[in-house]
């Protein structure tokens, strides 16, 4: 999926790509999609390239090869856009992606890796609403987001260059933040 530039807004150039990681529901989609827009970047979701990919939904893979295989997909497709070297990318992970060690240096490789945080209760919130999510298909899907989140917190963290949290700000708020230490870390000269 791609996003073009609104070219009603003045874009705020980097020098780099952006990557978000974060749990299902964190904002990466939403928030990547006004960060490619507000910078004139394209927006390309990793979920997207594996459903291109693998020719069929999300749900399918699971149904098909499980976590594992669908691991392996998105461990391609994140190697996929580090070969091709582009800048002026905002690059929306899946949630999954830290839990392969392997994917962490591409992450960083490929940009400045943010994570997006927010409170569980809003995660649970959001995530319910999109009954397409295959790892919430579970007796109780809040007791799995609640593990997932714990297991997966200290990884986002270590993984990522800089963290936001989503939980009280608008998506806005967040993009703005994020382009704002993005340019104080990496100016544009």
């Amino acid at each position: 999926m791609t996003v073009k530039p609104d070219p009603t807004e003045l874009p705020l150039a980097l020098p780099i790509n952006l990557v978000l990681i974060g749990f299902m529901g964190s904002g990466k989609s939403s928030i990547g999609r006004i960060l490619a827009t507000k910078l004139g970047f394209h927006l390309v979701d990793t979920d997207a390239l594996i459903v291109q990919e693998a020719g069929m939904p999300i749900t399918d893979i699971f149904a098909w090869q499980g976590e594992e295989g669908f691991r392996e997909f998105e461990a391609k497709a994140l190697a996929g856009l580090v070969d091709r070297s582009t800048h002026g990318l905002v690059i929306a992970t899946g949630g999954g992606i830290v839990t392969r060690e392997e994917n962490l240096p591409l992450l960083h490789r490929l940009g400045f890796v943010v994570e997006l945080t927010a409170s569980e209760e809003v995660i649970f919130e959001r995530v319910s609403r999109n009954k397409a999510r295959p790892l919430l298909h579970t007796p109780n899907p809040r007791e799995t987001v609640s593990k997932l989140l714990a297991h997966r917190a200290p990884m986002y963290a270590a993984a990522a260059d800089f963290s936001i949290d989503s939980t009280v700000k608008t998506h806005t708020q967040v993009a703005d933040e994020l382009i704002e230490e993005a340019r104080r870390r990496y100016p544009c000269d």
